[in-house]
């Protein structure tokens, strides 16, 4: 099976959502309760331990104000 190469300096979803998480400016006590995560959950996935589940990722987007682009997409909105 093939699978897609990552491009060079692209750091992986599951850290751009840890950046995301520090950066907003919310307490992670306070992300938990509005998404209904565990907040133990919450440090094993911030220390890299563990994944999330997409229902959950779900809910961190749309609390955060996150979505994905592409590699094409962004490149197309550099030029604006």
């Amino acid at each position: 099976m093939l699978m897609p190469m990552k491009p060079q300096g692209r750091k992986p979803i599951s850290q751009q959502l840890r950046e995301a998480i520090d950066a907003s400016g919310m307490s992670r006590y306070r992300i938990c309760k509005e998404i209904g995560l565990p907040e133990s959950t919450m440090s094993h996935f911030m220390a890299g331990d563990c994944g999330l589940q997409l229902s959950t990722i779900d809910r961190l987007g749309e609390l955060l104000g996150l979505g994905i682009v592409s590699d094409s997409e962004a490149e197309k909105g550099k030029g604006r």
